[in-house]
């Protein structure tokens, strides 16, 4: 279940007040006539269904709540109600697969942003998959893996695609190929850095590396994981499953290729950086279409619900 709370002008409460009771899927509705002061109006409080949540929003939006008033939703961690049992039984479909379009696009809005945060967190992803490709040491590039931010960015693309929304494709763009071209560049100082304390050695890069190897051998395989890799991504963003976005992040090597490419172009060896390269667009271009993909299906598989005000 989740918790709406409105703030309403108050000559629009009985209508929004209609709009709640005749939706399927809503329960606890309350009405604090004046409580509201900023912006002033009243606070009404409901219960609905995350089955039924993405149809009343949209109603709310044409109301133009989101300009006139406010619109907050909250996530019920338990509860114990007959009637949010009836209104969860009451909704169409199972609110597991129910995907919240404005939730979705609000968070993936924010993992997509270019800020002094995702910078910081992709560049010591890659410095770290940089000590793991020279050590050739799988755990450090699943380490690597699991504290890379990119899959925000690609999530946001993927929404930005399904829902025509230019800004926020553009903007997850931006944030990826920005990211990247950072995180690649001090990753090349970086190995500098470490070849001239003695840390890292050109050898290491050149040698047979079995358990690291695979970063810069781009292969049908490779493409078959990412696809797999953005369809769990999607799936665990739109049921809000964090531990298996978890599981996405340790399965693509899209910060380990930056990585390589990196320590690679340090040590001016061309060809194994262009492989990586061709690696991270691969990984980059599978999560990409598999995600749009998936995200289609389930608005289109959604949709035949009908969620949304009807009679009880």
């Amino acid at each position: 279940m989740l918790h709406l709370r409105l703030m309403v002008p108050a000559d629009r409460t009985e209508d929004v007040v209609e709009l709640l009771e005749t939706t399927v899927g809503t329960a606890h509705l309350a009405v604090l006539s004046g409580a509201a002061r900023e912006p002033r109006g009243d606070v009404v409080l409901c219960d609905v269904a995350r089955e039924a949540a993405d149809g009343l929003l949209a109603r709310l939006r044409a109301m133009d709540l989101d300009r006139t008033g406010s619109i907050a939703i909250e996530h019920i961690d338990l509860s114990l109600s007959l009637r949010a049992q009836r209104a969860a039984d009451e909704a169409p479909g199972e609110g597991v697969d129910a995907v919240l379009w404005e939730s979705l696009s609000d968070a993936t809005h924010e993992e997509s942003t270019l800020s002094v945060t995702y910078l910081a967190f992709l560049t010591l992803a890659t410095m770290i998959a940089a000590c793991g490709v020279v050590l050739d040491n799988a755990i450090l590039i699943v380490g690597a893996m699991a504290v890379g931010p990119e899959f925000g960015p690609l999530a946001g693309f993927c929404t930005a695609l399904v829902r025509r929304a230019p800004r926020l494709a553009w903007r997850s763009l931006t944030a990826l190929l920005v990211g990247f071209a950072v995180a690649t560049a001090v990753t090349v100082g970086f190995s500098l850095f470490m070849d001239a304390v003695g840390l890292f050695h050109v050898e290491a890069l050149e040698a047979a590396r079995p358990n690291t190897n695979f970063i810069y051998r781009p292969d049908w395989f490779s493409f078959v994981v990412a696809v797999l890799a953005g369809i769990a991504g999607v799936l665990s963003l739109t049921s809000a499953k964090s531990g298996a976005l978890v599981g996405v992040a340790i399965s693509v090597t899209t910060v380990p290729a930056a990585a390589n490419a990196a320590v690679a172009l340090a040590y001016r060896e061309y060809a194994q950086s262009w492989h990586s390269l061709e690696q991270l667009l691969l990984n980059l271009a599978g999560i990409v279409l598999a995600g749009t993909l998936t995200l289609a299906t389930q608005k289109r598989l959604w949709s035949r619900h009908g969620a949304g005000p009807a009679p009880r």
